[in-house]
């Protein structure tokens, strides 16, 4: 249910950017669960791949190059998914990182931890 709750979650993160940014754009509430749902796998699968891959460059710049990465991805879930756009790289980026604190600050307080004391 967890799960459920928390794609739910990533999928109202994403309609938001349109109103946030205007280089985002999202046609719909099935676009935004389809493209949620991709950027999820590709996190899950592809990112901590690449952040393996250059965990060089990534030492080298502090940790600043995750942004980086985050944006790279972010653009390809827009390139793969009809119906999202992105307009260009360093829009990714934004979006990204707009995205990740919307979906922190929905999923901090529509999911609370079950506290076992």
């Amino acid at each position: 249910m967890r799960l459920i709750i928390t794609w739910i979650v990533n999928a109202l993160a994403l309609l938001a950017l349109p109103y946030l940014m205007q280089s985002v754009q999202v046609d719909s509430i099935g676009t935004a669960l389809v493209a949620a749902l991709v950027l999820g796998l590709v996190n899950t699968l592809i990112r901590p791949l690449l952040v393996l891959l250059t965990l060089p460059v990534t030492l080298l710049t502090l940790g600043l190059f995750i942004f980086v990465i985050n944006g790279v991805l972010f653009w390809l879930v827009a390139q793969l998914v009809g119906g999202f756009h992105v307009a260009g790289f360093w829009s990714a980026v934004g979006a990204a990182l707009l995205y990740s604190v919307i979906s922190w600050a929905l999923s901090a307080l529509l999911l609370k931890k079950n506290d076992r004391a």
